[in-house]
C-alpha cells in the first residue's frame, strides 16, 4: 500500500489545483479533461495506433541495443587488447547528448523508422555494454581457475562460469537501458514521426492542448515503469539464487 501513498498524493494535490481555479485550465488540464481525452483517444483508435507504434520502436531499438551490446561488451571484458582499442571510443561516443545525434542521423537516414529506431538503440546500448564488461571484470578468478581444474573447456567455462557470474549485473544494465530506451524514444520521435507517444505530445504543444500532453506524458510514465518492473521480475527469476541483503 506505501507505494501508492506518493501517485495519490500527487493526484490529489492535481485536482485540488484544478478544481479550486488556483492553476488555469490552459496551464494544466484537470484529472477529468485527462481521462475524457483518453477515452476519446481510444475511442478514435488513435490511443492504441500511438501506444502501438512507440512500443515497436522501443521493442527493436532494445533488442538491436541488447545484441550489440552482449558482442560488444564479451569482447572487450575479455580481451585487454579489445578494451584498449575500442573502450575509449565508445566511451567518447556515450559523453555524447542524445540530442546531439539528431542532426546526424536526419542526414544519414532521414526521417523514417530507421532513424527513430537507431536513436533508441543508441540510448539503450551503453548501460547494457558498461554493465556486461564491468561484471566481466569483476568476475572472481579463483571460479574460473577451480573451472580449469575440474577439466571445463572454454565454452564449458563460459556457459558455466561466466555467464551466471555476469547475468546479475547483466540484467540490471538491461533494466536501465530500457529505461533509457523509453527516454531516447521522445527524442526519435521528434523526427517527423507521424505517430507515437512523442508524435502525440508534440501535437499537444502545438495545439495548446495539455490534456492531450498529459496523456502522452502518462503513457511514458506508464509504459516506462511497467517496463521496469518487467525487467526486475526477470531478475528475481533468473537470479533469485544470488546471496544478497535481504530489504
Amino acid at each position: 500500500m506505501g507505494r501508492f501513498v506518493v501517485p495519490l498524493a500527487l493526484f490529489a494535490a492535481w485536482w485540488a489545483a484544478t478544481a479550486s481555479g488556483a492553476v488555469k485550465s490552459y496551464q494544466l488540464a484537470s484529472p477529468r479533461d485527462v481521462l475524457r481525452e483518453i477515452a476519446d483517444l481510444a475511442q478514435s483508435g488513435l490511443l492504441w495506433r500511438d501506444l502501438g507504434a512507440s512500443i515497436e520502436r522501443v521493442a527493436l531499438g532494445f533488442a538491436i541495443a541488447l545484441l550489440l551490446a552482449l558482442v560488444l561488451g564479451s569482447v572487450v571484458g575479455g580481451s585487454r587488447i579489445a578494451e584498449r582499442a575500442l573502450d575509449p571510443t565508445l566511451q567518447a561516443i556515450r559523453s555524447v547528448p542524445s540530442l546531439a545525434w539528431v542532426p546526424l542521423i536526419l542526414l544519414w537516414l532521414g526521417i523514417g523508422e530507421t532513424a527513430k529506431i537507431t536513436l533508441v538503440a543508441i540510448g539503450a546500448f551503453f548501460p547494457i555494454y558498461v554493465s556486461l564488461v564491468s561484471g566481466i571484470r569483476g568476475v572472481d578468478r579463483k571460479l574460473v581457475e577451480v573451472g580449469t581444474i575440474f577439466g571445463l573447456s572454454r565454452t564449458a567455462l563460459i556457459a558455466r562460469v561466466l555467464v551466471p557470474a555476469t547475468l546479475p549485473q547483466l540484467l540490471v544494465g538491461a533494466r536501465i537501458g530500457l529505461t533509457q530506451a523509453w527516454l531516447f524514444l521522445v527524442a526519435a520521435e521528434l523526427l517527423a514521426a507521424t505517430n507515437g507517444l512523442g508524435f502525440l505530445l508534440t501535437d499537444g504543444q502545438q495545439t495548446s492542448r495539455t490534456d492531450e500532453i498529459l496523456v502522452a506524458i502518462l503513457l511514458f510514465a506508464l509504459c516506462g515503469k511497467l517496463s521496469e518492473s518487467g525487467m526486475r521480475w526477470l531478475e528475481k527469476r533468473l537470479v533469485g539464487w544470488t546471496d544478497t541483503v535481504p530489504v
